[in-house]
């Protein structure tokens, strides 16, 4: 059966999205990004509890977070304690390998030979700048919700990113924000109950950027898919 154009539309849409790591200075209108998030708002969630909240900053505010969060990751204190474990302890097998490949060919991209450490850092500090997207994002959600509302998150996120994606706009989901969300509750006054899931730069890709070209590999189906006939 020959696919639609719709399928096609959306299947480009779903294989060309990118974390991108570079972006234009241009403002994103706001009419463009309230359609995202009205088309994001759209997943499926448990009961329709719609457990997501964003935080959406740009101008003073946006700069005010990079600026203080830029300055803790500087000083390398060991204070800052991450919200929750995102990655585990120790990575094991098939993870690791597919961990270090993407670290590897990013770096590659960049020019950051092995050992680098100091440049290592500075492309780990871009995250905390949100990459130069005029856009930054935080989402938080209500700690008091269990686990199933996470999943619902996820696909609140990825619509986001798919419906950025359609409009020609790129994104990065971010959990490099996790580590920081004291500081995160202090500049945007979170109430107590509010946990940091991510962070998300949006904005235009930089076309020239190097970074951009980063295009990391999928496992073929036979490694994720256990068929049952």
């Amino acid at each position: 059966m020959e696919p639609t154009q719709t399928t096609r539309h959306v299947d480009t849409v779903m294989r060309e999205r990118r974390s991108v790591r570079a972006f234009l200075p241009d403002a994103v209108p706001r009419p463009v990004i309230d359609a995202i998030l009205e088309t994001a708002a759209w997943a499926p969630s448990g009961n329709n509890i719609q457990p997501w909240r964003v935080h959406l900053l740009t101008g003073a505010t946006l700069q005010q977070l990079v600026s203080r969060v830029c300055a803790a990751f500087d000083r390398q204190d060991g204070t800052q304690q991450r919200e929750y474990d995102y990655y585990p302890a120790e990575f094991f097998e098939p993870y690791r390998a597919r961990r270090r490949k993407l670290g590897w060919d990013l770096y590659g991209l960049l020019g950051i030979a092995k050992g680098d450490t100091r440049r290592m850092q500075e492309q780990v500090r871009r995250n905390f700048e949100f990459f130069g997207a005029p856009v930054g994002l935080i989402f938080t959600v209500d700690r008091r919700l269990g686990r199933g509302s996470w999943i619902d998150y996820g696909m609140f996120l990825q619509n986001l990113m798919l419906a950025a994606q359609a409009r020609g706009l790129g994104s990065c989901a971010q959990a490099a924000w996790i580590d920081y969300h004291r500081i995160i509750t202090d500049v945007l006054s979170l109430p107590v109950h509010e946990q940091v899931v991510c962070g998300m730069a949006l904005g235009y890709p930089d076309p020239a950027a190097v970074v951009n070209r980063l295009q990391p590999e999928r496992c073929a189906l036979d490694e994720f898919v256990t068929r049952y006939e």
